[in-house]
């Protein structure tokens, strides 16, 4: 048995989030994939393992007993403690890069995940709630654009987990209606993001959701 299980599917941002951190880091892991589309989070099965039947959920299996976890920020932060990588070395950065996970879980993320979701998923272009979410995702993406003119990184001098969090949504730029070249800060640090050791996309490190 692989030392992290992590229930995911490739479709979803957030299990992405937890699974490049993981491929990243070279920890000992497996998939377990999750038939979202086939209805498996509104199980009870799967509300038993988390009550918010979402994915992705990490399970670390212990000495001391299997460590089970949801949420991608929490996750991204209890891998970044266990194994050493992508953390914070001050205070100053650990909150940092909180701020900017909390960015992401509330602006980013959010919007760019559900207006992926109506208007790839269920084809809803022209639903005036899609074209609000979007124009809200569009508004985060701005905010970041803005951030990282003249950085590398969003929370330190190198990539950070905050990176990892706010990234997840962000290689699908067709699905989520987006043309980077209009946010040229954002386009050059997701290169510098697929340049790091053990970069994947979804696809590759987690099996569908369909």
């Amino acid at each position: 048995m692989a030392e992290f299980t992590l229930y995911c599917f490739s479709q979803s941002g957030n299990a992405y989030k937890a699974a490049l951190m993981l491929e990243l880091c070279g920890a000992d892991w497996q998939p377990r994939r999750v038939a979202f589309f086939g209805g498996e989070t509104r199980s009870p099965d799967y509300r038993a393992l988390n009550v918010m039947g979402e994915a992705p959920v990490l399970v670390h299996h212990r000495e001391d007993g299997d460590f089970t976890l949801s949420q991608s920020g929490a996750i991204l932060t209890y891998l970044a403690r266990r194994l050493g990588r992508f953390g914070h070395e001050t205070e100053a950065e650990e909150f940092e890069i909180l701020r900017w996970i909390l960015f992401d879980n509330h602006k980013l993320t959010s919007y760019t995940a559900t207006e992926r979701f109506m208007r790839h998923f269920q084809n809803k272009k022209d639903d005036p709630a899609a074209e609000f979410i979007y124009a809200r995702a569009k508004g985060a993406w701005k905010v970041l654009d803005a951030h990282l003119a003249g950085r590398d990184w969003v929370a330190a001098d190198r990539p950070t987990i905050a990176d990892i969090s706010l990234c997840g949504y962000l290689f699908w730029p067709q699905e989520i209606g987006v043309d980077w070249s209009a946010y040229p800060a954002i386009d050059a640090w997701l290169g510098r993001l697929k340049a790091l050791p053990g970069w994947a996309m979804p696809e590759k490190l987690m099996p569908s959701g369909q």
